[in-house]
């Protein structure tokens, strides 16, 4: 069964009814490897790691005595997990909070952890905040190249655009012009995305034009960032890489996930467009 299949057969495009209370059956788990074995691939097999950050910006629950809390909520789901999990799951199950008393915060993380963890087939990281801690803002790091001339005549995918040259140079670029759509939905997914390498240097014109041509992609946040990264791996041949997207928050979620050939991982430092 392909994606957009089992996607398709699921509860995910249809009518939906608000549960407030617990409900860890909400979410809604998406093997990693379905495209990829439908390219005939190995997902296993491929030079990347990473993980995906999400964050919660519309967390709450009621304590012991029926008042809410509120906290803001990051969720690191590692790459290698067998599974992704469906957003507009995740902010359902999120929801099924809303009207449940819990004794604590810890034990709010516990269910948390274990929900998360068990539907993505890892150990999931889970960080609760007060919605008034200081939260580190700023840009990623790099040079933005969305002001290049270009003419763009493909809104999807076309790893051709990307060439390089024999110089080895290391950098970081930068663009904000990264749109997909959601394949549940059909709802534009919004993103900056980070490239940073070292190997032959590649042409920014076509990088850029690769990157505008997602415009009209329909995929999850998670294997637009792998497949950006295999294509550039691939036609590009660097030493180093690592690709990380930072998408605009949907439904009071934001998706952000990392690919690297190295091992390290990302800050969660929130785009001023977040």
């Amino acid at each position: 069964m392909s994606e957009h299949e089992s996607v398709k057969q699921s509860p995910l495009g249809q009518g939906t009814r608000y549960v407030n209370r617990y409900d860890p059956s909400l979410l809604y788990p998406i093997a990693r490897n379905i495209n990829w074995q439908a390219q005939g691939v190995d997902r296993s097999t491929l030079p990347f790691r990473g993980v995906d950050i999400w964050n919660a910006y519309e967390l709450s629950w009621l304590d012991s005595r029926g008042k809410p809390v509120v906290r803001l909520a990051e969720f690191r789901i590692p790459a290698n997990s067998a599974n992704i999990i469906e957003s507009k799951s995740f902010k359902l199950y999120l929801n099924s909070y809303n009207l449940t008393r819990f004794g604590s915060e810890e034990e709010v993380q516990s269910h948390l952890q274990q929900d998360l963890s068990q539907a993505a087939g890892a150990p999931v990281i889970v960080r609760i905040t007060r919605v008034d801690a200081p939260v580190r803002v700023g840009p990623l790091e790099g040079r933005c190249i969305d002001e290049l001339d270009i003419d763009v005549e493909h809104y999807t995918p076309a790893p051709s655009l990307l060439t390089c040259s024999g110089e080895t140079v290391t950098e970081s670029l930068v663009s904000h012009l990264l749109k997909s759509n959601c394949p549940v939905t059909g709802q534009p997914d919004w993103g900056s995305v980070q490239i940073r390498y070292k190997g032959g240097q590649i042409d920014r014109k076509g990088l850029l034009a690769y990157i505008v041509s997602y415009r009209e992609h329909g995929d999850f946040h998670e294997q637009c960032v792998e497949n950006i990264f295999m294509d550039i791996w691939r036609r590009c041949r660097p030493q180093k890489l690592s690709v990380y997207a930072r998408y605009v928050r949907r439904g009071g979620l934001d998706i952000n996930p990392y690919r690297t050939s190295i091992q390290d991982e990302p800050l969660n430092t929130r785009l001023s467009r977040q």
